[in-house]
């Protein structure tokens, strides 16, 4: 598959025919050094994906896209703050392909159409080497094919088939690798989480690793990247967003 406006973007750009999961692939590369920052594994037929919580992804071959991409920051200060600068750089690129629909950022790093789930995100600490920052969006599913009753695809929601996988992957790229340049020059990227989040100010439901959960109200997101529900300060759950009070 040729890629041409995504190759223009990424340092190395590794197009799989079929992988397991693209993380896996490229977290073992970064473990035995053998790539550099920026680096990127993409493929449109992921046959054993993950997502947070230790869930399962699947989906139909050629009907989404598996991104993984390695950084390397050089401090460990901003690491909290990488799988959110992920997840606004999948919505602002969501958002350059449809029109006419409200996308929005819901914590740490669903990206919504309508608050309908496109994209999803996982982001996986590789010890000595960076980070490897995990990427599914759904593109030309129907809704038959659509893994759960809240979830939609770019063509769904209006986007055009044509080139969509080189469009949208090269927009996520483009505007992963400028965010995270802006975030190491000093940038301030909590005050643009925020600013498209759509967690914040709602009331929520938060289910934490230990299976309990936490109603409360999003208030912010604190300085480490961390949800804040009532004063308390959630680093990793699964949250719903309710919509009575």
């Amino acid at each position: 598959m040729l890629l041409p406006l995504s190759s223009a973007v990424a340092e190395t750009l590794d197009v799989l025919d079929e992988a397991g999961s693209t993380n896996a692939v490229l977290v073992e590369r970064a473990r035995a050094g053998t790539e550099r920052e920026f680096s990127v594994v993409v493929t449109t037929n992921q046959t054993a994906g993950r997502g947070r919580l230790g869930r399962t992804w699947t989906a139909p071959p050629g009907k989404t896209i598996a991104v993984s991409v390695l950084l390397m920051p050089p401090t460990s200060e901003k690491l909290g703050w990488l799988p959110l600068l992920a997840g606004l750089a999948m919505t602002r690129a969501v958002r350059s392909l449809v029109t006419g629909h409200a996308v929005t950022l819901k914590w740490p790093n669903d990206v919504q159409v309508e608050g309908l789930k496109v994209s999803g995100l996982l982001a996986e600490l590789v010890p000595g080497a960076g980070v490897v920052i995990g990427a599914g969006l759904n593109l030309t599913m129907d809704e038959s094919e659509l893994p759960t009753p809240v979830s939609t695809s770019l063509t769904l929601v209006g986007a055009s088939a044509d080139d969509l996988v080189d469009r949208a992957l090269a927009a996520y790229l483009g505007e992963l690798k400028g965010l995270y340049t802006g975030m190491l020059a000093g940038s301030d990227i909590r005050a643009l989480v925020e600013a498209e989040c759509s967690t914040i100010g709602r009331s929520v439901r938060v289910e934490l690793p230990g299976g309990d959960n936490l109603y409360g109200t999003a208030t912010g997101i604190d300085g480490e990247g961390r949800l804040l529900v009532d004063g308390r300060a959630i680093a990793a759950g699964d949250v719903t967003h309710l919509r009575y009070e």
